[in-house]
């Protein structure tokens, strides 16, 4: 008996011994899981500080280099400049005589040698333009047909004084169409014509020369009964050429012009004034316009207007370079 309880004890004490070790085990096992767990996040903690450490240094550097980008164009005071392409872009206002030989020659030939710059041209009448330039037009350069538009401007002090260059001469000329049969000869002959094209005396230069002219000659009231006034020169030859007017006063360089072009209407010079006619003589001024935010390359091309290659396109064009 005593036996067999013994050997109940010992399978008793066997079967706990048994378990504490399975209990030993198995709590060792979740203590490493544990310390494995803890060593994961103690790891994504690391990582998580790493990350926001690195992203605080990219924003720091950005606005770094933005600030110093900033601060590179005020302190250096750069002019802000409308740009196209990269280029610089300036607006030339010029008197309509100057149109095709700017948009064919004159500007493509500038750009051409300096490519970093853009040139627009906008044409009218010089006293319209002068208007659009007291009222506020992005102008950079302006050309005009008539020293009275500059000098007013320049008075206005809405052009640069130092300047202007009084660079070119132009002549006034009578012309019909190619076709006339009315035996216009000369500029007291323009009575025999029935529709007379002139520009505007009060806003177009080839307008006021005409009434100066036709003045001296003492038959401007009677031409003012038969006159068509146009808004600029080019369309007082477009009139004429298109023979809706019989004959009409503009400047030699659009005569020359209109019969070169190419198409198949073509005037007549049947006379040139006399300086003796007009009480100013024909000159072409340009310069720079005193808001231009572009004065570098306004004085560029204003430059480039007084070189020898460009007088040689101006020449040729029928303009005269005023010594």
């Amino acid at each position: 008996m005593l036996k067999k309880v013994s050997h109940v004890f010992s399978f008793i004490d066997k079967f706990w011994c048994m378990k504490y070790n399975v209990m030993k085990q198995n709590k060792i096992k979740r203590y490493k899981t544990l310390q494995n767990k803890e060593k994961v996040m103690r790891n994504m903690k690391f990582v998580k500080r790493i990350g926001a450490v690195a992203l605080a240094v990219c924003m720091v550097l950005s606005c770094a280099g933005c600030g110093s980008s900033s601060n590179k164009g005020a302190s250096e005071g750069t002019t802000e400049v409308t740009t196209e392409g990269g280029n610089s872009k300036i607006l030339v206002a010029a008197a309509a005589s100057l149109q095709a030989t700017f948009d064919n020659e004159l500007i493509p030939l500038f750009e051409k040698e300096n490519p970093e710059i853009t040139v627009e041209g906008t044409y009218a009448s010089s006293g319209d333009l002068q208007q659009q330039i007291e009222s506020g037009l992005d102008a950079d350069v302006f050309f005009s047909a008539a020293t009275s538009n500059m000098d007013t401007l320049t008075e206005e002090k809405l052009i640069d004084k130092d300047t202007v260059v009084d660079l070119l001469k132009n002549d006034v000329v009578l012309i019909t169409p190619k076709d006339s049969k009315l035996g216009i000869k000369s500029f007291k002959d323009i009575t025999k014509a029935d529709t007379i094209a002139i520009g505007d005396p009060e806003s177009v230069p080839a307008g006021k020369y005409a009434k100066e002219i036709l003045t001296n000659l003492g038959v401007y009231d009677e031409v003012e009964k038969k006159a068509s006034l146009g808004a600029s020169v080019t369309e007082v030859l477009s009139w004429v050429a298109e023979g809706s007017a019989d004959a009409g006063i503009v400047y030699a360089t659009d005569a020359q012009t209109e019969n070169t072009n190419g198409d198949d209407k073509e005037v007549e010079v049947v006379a040139t004034a006399e300086d003796s006619m007009m009480q100013t003589p024909v000159v072409y001024p340009v310069g720079v316009v005193s808001a231009s935010t572009h004065k570098d390359e306004a004085k560029a091309f204003e430059d480039f207007l007084q070189t020898d290659e460009a007088k040689t396109i101006l020449e040729k064009a029928g303009f005269t370079i005023n010594k």
